[in-house]
């Protein structure tokens, strides 16, 4: 009796399992039809899409034929084939159950599986058309024929483990997310529980492909930046998985949400512009295509705070940002050491510095033919931003050899883009940081030209300095470094000694410049200057940069702000040096010192240095030993190349931050003036009576983590 009963309810709870877990899936397959069927239907668009279409199932206004990676306008095809089914299914629609539009329907889709198009380009093939085809049977699901499934779930098939682009990265995610889909559709419990592992399974830390241990994102071995690109579609493939699985069998466990969580806010939206733009020094090849440089949704956000109350306040602060309904607070100084890539942000501007070394290259290449001009993008790319659309659609009529913060050798034409991507040729590249302020530093040497300089920038709350330093080229040709070149919005005003102007527009060489205010950014010259400035309209075409099939080729005009310096044919170790006033206005450009309260201790091809008088800070940069004098009484020095930044309180040291931007030091040994006696878990100190100074060692991070800045408090 009692085995019998035990055999019962060993027998009652297996079935209650294998209950539950087809209803987990039929839960999941419906919130992912739901998703789907979210989107309104556009009445008008339905209907020209059912009068245009031809009896063979085409539409006139798509090239078939072209499955170039520069073409397959086919995707328009399927673009069209899931909004025609949605609005078949959705209800309310107008469609639902439309005998005629069903017609449609299997005319649009019997055409491709007529012909199964391959694209050139992998993508297509392993992800863009699978995806497709697989919101198609999803939406459709019954209304569809055997014989449609049949032949439909074989080129869905395509996206797999086993393909070629299941890379770890941000496609084997997305890769795999299809496949679950697929196997959603199929109604297979287990092969989803399979697939939904390796999903999870892909937030995670890598020194190849993949998320980076600095919370930057590379998706190739190139060690390009790709954080904004593929790194946030890695983000939002987990984001759209973790959401839609919660509350099943299937959820998350919170380690994984938390590491993505972290990837999100302190990788992907510290490289944005208050959260909510994408920063144009961080894009590669997408800068060249239209409405690229749009704010981003809110999406990805609510399915992350869907999922875990981690962190959940940033992540509401930043919901609220894109929304427009919060005024940011954001303030950050962020090194991605991982990527060359320094930001800062502050509530009233954000900025940042693009940099590459022996370690990456300096560009991604330019694939399916976009990005056709992105040969100096990564030479030090300084863009500023106060209001996030400074810059938005300036690419068909940019000065590709004027980028903000570049110095480059002003060609007649840029080479082949296949020459674009070049490994660096220096190590010393990198910045230090405290996590609120920063200076970063830049041994330039170009892969491209005869040219190598010394470039620096030093951040604070409300102004930033730029050196140069070393400047030299063999080349006959000018050498320039620009300081901005963004839409052309307001007035451009000059103070010349002591007479304010402004300018018209033009192209102006201009003699003893003090400051040049436009846009609300004034750009301050501690000793008059020599300036280049263009306040005029420019032209240009999309065609010209993005080789697209559906990039536009007319030429179009956009008024344009333009400044930079000349530093003439072959200079010779050539300096230059400016502050950077973001946020300010043309009264207090007016009202403001020659330096703000900031002195520039040094601009050699040995040490670049500067100290805020206000905020008591000293950011050097030391490209060899030696020793610079902070304050009276105050000296510091370093037996090896590296970044210092000191904050002081008088003349007695607070805080010091180091880094190693060459990456081969275990320790950073230090010599201050002063007495310091003070020992810490990763550093030492000790007091030289002989000498009259201190001796500080600071231990450096090691491996992935290399290239860090250390913050020591004394």
């Amino acid at each position: 009796m009692n085995r019998c009963f035990s055999f019962l309810m060993l027998l009652f709870l297996l079935i209650g399992k294998v209950s539950l877990a087809a209803n987990d899936v039929e839960i999941l397959r419906q919130r992912f039809i739901g998703e789907l069927m979210e989107q309104a239907i556009n009445k008008t668009l339905i209907h020209q899409l059912m009068s245009s279409i031809r009896e063979d199932g085409t539409w006139p206004d798509i090239n078939y034929k072209d499955v170039s990676r520069t073409g397959f306008q086919h995707g328009e095809h399927l673009n069209n084939l899931v909004n025609l089914s949605r609005a078949f299914k959705k209800k309310g629609s107008e469609f639902k159950g439309d005998k005629k539009l069903k017609n449609v329907i299997n005319a649009v889709l019997n055409y491709w599986l007529a012909n199964d198009f391959i694209c050139e380009n992998w993508w297509w093939n392993q992800i863009g058309t699978p995806n497709l085809l697989v919101s198609v049977l999803l939406i459709m699901d019954n209304d569809l024929t055997i014989e449609q499934i049949d032949k439909t779930l074989p080129i869905v098939g395509r996206a797999n483990l086993n393909a070629t682009g299941a890379r770890p990265s941000g496609d084997r995610i997305k890769i795999a997310g299809i496949l679950a889909k697929t196997l959603l559709f199929n109604r297979d419990e287990i092969q989803f529980n399979e697939v939904v592992r390796v999903i999870e399974g892909e937030i995670k830390f890598a020194t190849g492909r993949g998320m980076q241990y600095d919370y930057s994102f590379h998706h190739r071995e190139d060690r390009v930046n790709n954080t904004l690109s593929y790194g946030l579609g890695y983000a939002d493939a987990f984001a759209e998985w973790a959401a839609n699985v919660s509350e099943t069998k299937y959820k998350f466990p919170e380690k994984s949400l938390q590491l993505l969580i972290d990837y999100y806010l302190d990788g992907i939206c510290k490289m944005m512009i208050y959260g909510k733009y994408p920063d144009p020094g961080a894009m590669n090849r997408d800068i060249t295509r239209s409405d690229s440089q749009r704010e981003f949704g809110t999406k990805t956000l609510e399915r992350l705070l869907k999922s875990t109350d981690y962190r959940k306040n940033e992540l509401s602060e930043i919901v609220k940002i894109r929304q427009g309904t919060a005024i940011t607070t954001l303030s950050h100084s962020t090194f991605f050491w991982q990527s060359e890539h320094f930001t800062f942000q502050r509530p009233e501007f954000f900025t940042s510095v693009r940099m590459y070394s022996t370690r990456d290259c300096n560009m991604e290449q330019p694939y399916n033919g976009e990005g056709l001009m992105n040969h100096h993008r990564g030479d030090g790319t300084n863009y500023i931003s106060r209001t996030g659309d400074e810059y938005y659609d300036i690419s068909p009529v940019y000065d590709w050899q004027k980028i903000p913060g570049t110095t480059v050798v002003q060609k007649p034409l840029l080479p082949s883009e296949n020459e674009i991507q070049k490994k660096g040729l220096t190590d010393f590249v990198g910045a230090v940081t405290d996590g609120k302020y920063g200076a970063v530093a830049f041994d330039f040497k170009s892969p491209h030209d005869p040219l190598e300089a010394k470039k620096a920038w030093f951040f604070f709350d409300r102004e930033y300095v730029c050196l140069g330093a070393g400047i030299s080229s063999e080349s006959k040709l000018p050498v320039a470094t620009a300081l901005n070149q963004c839409l052309l919005r307001h007035d451009v005003v000059m103070m010349r000694g002591n007479e304010k102007s402004v300018l018209n527009q033009g192209e102006h060489q201009l003699n003893d410049v003090k400051w040049i205010f436009h846009d609300g950014i004034g750009y301050l010259f501690p000793e008059p200057q020599k300036v280049n400035l263009s306040n005029r309209p420019e032209t240009g075409s999309w065609y010209k940069i993005n080789h697209q099939s559906d990039s536009p080729k007319e030429e179009i005009s956009k008024n344009v702000f333009k400044l930079w310096l000349d530093h003439g044919q072959q200079p010779q170790n050539a300096t230059y040096q400016y502050l950077v006033v973001p946020s300010t206005t043309e009264l207090e450009m007016s009202q403001s010192g020659q330096n703000r309260n900031i002195q520039i201790l040094s601009n050699t091809t040995e040490i670049q240095a500067v100290k805020h008088l206000d905020l008591n800070i000293c950011q050097a940069v030391f490209y060899q030993s030696g020793e610079i004098q902070v304050l009276n009484g105050l000296k510091i020095g370093i037996d090896s190349p590296g970044l210092v930044m000191i904050k002081t309180d008088g003349s007695v040291i607070k805080e010091i931050s180091v880094a190693d931007p060459s990456r081969k030091l275990g320790k950073i040994h230090l010599t201050v003036t002063g007495k310091i006696d003070k020992n810490g878990d990763h550093f030492k100190s000790s007091w030289n009576k002989e000498k009259g100074s201190s001796e500080i060692s600071i231990d450096l991070p090691q491996t992935v983590y290399a290239g860090k800045s250390v913050t020591v408090e004394l």
